[in-house]
Formats: structure tokens, C-alpha cells, sequence
């Protein structure tokens, strides 16, 4: 290698270092140039950021919240709504594992298209193809394996994708970026709701069509957001075996203990999520007491009016945190806001208590999503492994996809929908008190 190209690497080195030095003490800098980011470049990162959102949660959504839950009925030998604890469990420790190992191997990247990027393209192809491989078998276990690697390449997308925002968004505009990609993934989900109801009785297009958004999902991302430059001149990863394994270490929690309240207040609101929202075509069908056609049709509405309050919840939340340089009030606004809504089909079990469900706690839960992932990047101990510290904080999500419906499958099974409601209404106001007591954040 030639003396000029180590200066050059030298010298980018520590233009890198400066700018995060600079984006520290100034939070309208970018970590990544130690400049202010050209309005246009903000406005490809919120569009790359809610694009992804779209596209990968409206997929997920179509498989998860509707195909799959009557592609259950079709496997022979047990039960859907047991089936549906134990693949989700399954999945979850599928997902746990993929966010901390590719968010630590993207830290540790070195490659010249940049450290966040290959990751990103790669787990759009493999979580797509295998999103549409879930629907083509009645093999239970087959299925559990096709999901798993789905979440392995929808993982392989989000570590990265989130670990962009503490790369390269100034500190004082995060909330609004983490709006964007909050926005996009909170009213994705009602859309794949929506998307898959038309195919509740065809269910292999649906699943089609869902792996071909989770695909798109990466390479939307990827040409919208501003290119990422190349890691050739950060310093060599170590590559040791016992180098690596100590590089997935969580933070030191006298160091961390923001992080880890952090995570506790994250894990019980994705809890109490998870448990209403993967049940939600069994709650109207066996808890409201409605058809598979009318579950759909009422599904679709429900969809449509989370749709649309999410994305009000979201656009206001971000750019309002930012604007006040608070994070905790709104999350803890938006998780009582989320409770209230889940007291409503527990106190109306009917079509309209469903209808009231979506609208308040749709609307929370687009609050929640547009600010807290800003809150998790400035909860951060150390920069330079966002990536694996996202990914741990992101295994709060995992752990409460995989706790969420076994939780809700052991109540069900044992006392029925009533007492779910109030276990989720409890699990998101003590999310709050975690978060009441971050000490290092506003």
C-alpha cells in the first residue's frame, strides 16, 4: 500500500473523529461530517427512513397480523392460537440473536460501501424470499425455520438501518428522522392489516406480495438515503475468535444504567403491544364473536383508523421532541395514551370497543414509536458500537415479539381474552415508571 493512501486514510480518520467530537458539543452537526446537514440530504434521510418503515412492516404486517394466523388453521396436530405462542417464540430468539450479531458486525465492517449498507441489501433478499416461503408449507416445522430466517434478514436490515441514525443525523434533529422511521413502520403495519384481509381466502399471492415489500424494503432504503462513504480507513476491526466474542458485550451496567431502563421501558411496552396486536384477528373472532369475513372486513377498519392516527401521532411527535429537547415526556405520554386505548375492547367487547382500541391506542403507539428510537440512540454509551448497542436495546422489541403472544397464549388457554387485558394495560404503565426514571435524558 502506498504511503499516499495511508495518509489519505490517515487524514479521513481524523476528519471522522473531529466531526463526532464536534457533533458532541453541537447538536445541529452530523456525527459523520462535523457539518451541517444540507436540507435536501435531511429530506432523503426521512424519506429513506420512512420508505423502510413502509415497506418492511407493511410486509410483516400482511403475513403476521392476518395470513399467518389462518395459514395456522391449515397445519394438522395443534392448535393455531398455541401455534402462534410457539412460532412467535421461536422467531423471537431468531430475531434476538440476528440484531446483536449484525449490529456488531456492521460496527466492526470495513467495507468500501460503507459499514451500515451490505447488511442492509443482504437482509432484504433473504428476509424477503423466506417471508414468502412461510406461506408455501403446512409443515409446522418447516414454517418455523422459513420465519426464523426470515427475522434473520429482516435483523439484518433493522441493526444497521437504526444504528444510520447515530452515525450520521445530528443529535438536535434525531427525533424527527426517528419520527420518519417511526411514522413509517407504526402505519405499515395497519396497511399490511388492510393489504392481507384481501387475501385472507387466497392466502399464496399474499404471501407473494409480502416478501416482494420486505425485499424492496433494503433497496428503497438504501437509493434514498445519501450515499454511505467507505469504512476502508477506520481502524482493523480485531478478528481474533475471542476478539469477537468479547465485542458482543452489553455496556457495564455502573456505566449504563440509562440503557439498561431504557431497555426494561422498551421490553414492556413491546409486551403489551405484541399480546393485543398479533391476537387481533383472533380477539375479534373469538373474543368480539364475528365470522372470518366479518374479522376481516372489521380488521380493515381498524386498520385504516390506525393508519391514520399513527401517522398524525407520528408527524407531530418527532419534530414536537425535538422542538421542547424532550424525549421521555412524550414516550411516557404516549404509553398511558396506549394503555387507555387497551382498556377499551376489555370494557366493550364489541366491534366498536375494537374501533376505539385502534384510534387511541394506534394513536399512542405512533407516538411512542416516532421518539423512542431517538431516545434509545441518545441513551447510547458509547458511539462508536451503536450498532451492537442498538441491537441490544432492539432485542427489547424481539424479547417482547417472543414473551408478548406466549403470555397472551397461556392467559387465553387458561382464563380467556378478559384477563389479557389488564396483564397489557399494566405492562405498558410500568414501562413508563422505567422511563420516568432515565436520569441522562429529558
Amino acid at each position: 500500500m502506498s504511503d499516499s493512501i495511508v495518509a489519505s486514510k490517515a487524514d479521513r480518520l481524523a476528519r471522522h473523529n473531529a466531526a463526532i467530537e464536534a457533533a458532541e458539543k453541537d447538536p445541529a452537526l452530523s456525527p459523520e461530517t462535523g457539518q451541517k446537514v444540507p436540507k435536501k440530504k435531511l429530506v432523503r434521510f426521512g424519506a429513506g427512513f420512512f420508505m423502510f418503515g413502509v415497506f418492511w412492516m407493511t410486509g410483516l404486517g400482511i403475513v403476521s397480523i392476518v395470513l399467518l394466523p389462518e395459514h395456522y388453521k391449515q397445519v394438522i396436530g395443534i392448535r393455531p392460537d398455541v401455534l402462534i405462542g410457539y412460532v412467535n417464540a421461536c422467531t423471537a430468539v431468531a430475531s434476538l440473536v440476528a440484531n446483536l450479531v449484525f449490529g456488531t458486525f456492521s460496527d466492526r465492517s470495513r467495507s468500501r460501501f460503507g459499514r451500515r449498507t451490505p447488511f442492509i441489501l443482504l437482509g432484504g433478499v433473504l428476509g424477503g424470499v423466506m417471508l414468502f416461503l412461510t406461506g408455501t408449507t403446512n409443515n409446522a416445522v418447516l414454517l418455523t425455520v422459513y420465519y426464523c430466517l426470515c427475522m434473520f434478514g429482516l435483523n439484518c436490515m433493522i441493526a444497521p438501518m437504526t444504528a444510520t441514525i447515530s452515525d450520521r443525523i445530528p443529535s438536535g434533529v434525531r427525533g424527527t428522522m426517528s419520527a420518519f422511521y417511526g411514522a413509517g413502520s407504526t402505519i405499515g403495519s395497519p396497511i399490511g392489516s388492510l393489504i392481507g384481509a384481501f387475501f385472507v381466502t387466497n392466502l399464496i399471492p399474499g404471501f407473494a406480495l409480502a416478501g416482494v415489500l420486505m425485499f424492496l424494503g433494503g433497496i428503497v432504503a438504501v437509493v434514498l438515503i445519501p450515499r454511505e462513504e467507505s469504512a476502508d480507513y477506520l481502524p482493523a476491526a480485531d478478528k481474533g475468535f475471542k476478539d469477537v466474542i468479547m465485542s458482543f458485550r452489553p455496556p457495564k451496567f455502573s456505566t449504563g444504567h440509562d440503557f439498561y431502563k431504557a431497555f426494561v421501558g422498551r421490553l414492556c411496552m413491546l409486551v403489551s403491544y405484541q399480546m393485543i396486536s398479533v391476537y387481533q384477528m383472533y380477539i375479534v373472532e373469538n373474543y368480539v364473536g364475528q365470522s372470518v369475513k366479518q374479522a376481516a372486513a372489521t380488521i380493515s377498519v381498524i386498520s385504516v383508523i390506525t393508519m391514520v392516527v399513527s401517522l398524525v401521532g407520528s408527524i407531530v411527535a418527532g419534530p414536537f421532541s425535538d422542538f421542547i429537547g424532550r424525549r421521555k415526556v412524550p414516550v411516557v405520554v404516549a404509553s398511558v395514551c396506549f394503555a387507555i386505548g387497551i382498556a377499551m375492547p376489555w370494557v366493550l367487547p364489541t366491534t366498536t370497543g375494537m374501533y376505539l382500541y385502534a384510534a387511541i391506542a394506534g394513536l399512542g403507539y405512533g407516538v411512542y414509536s416516532s421518539v423512542d428510537q431517538a431516545l434509545l440512540v441518545d441513551v447510547l454509551p458509547n458511539k462508536e458500537e451503536a450498532g451492537k448497542d442498538l441491537g441490544i436495546l432492539n432485542l427489547a422489541t424481539t424479547l417482547g415479539q417472543m414473551c408478548g403472544p406466549l403470555i397472551m397464549s397461556s392467559i387465553v388457554v387458561a382464563a380467556g381474552y378478559s384477563l389479557a387485558f389488564p396483564v397489557a394495560i399494566a405492562l405498558a404503565l410500568i414501562g413508563c415508571v422505567f422511563i420516568m426514571w432515565i436520569k441522562g435524558v429529558k
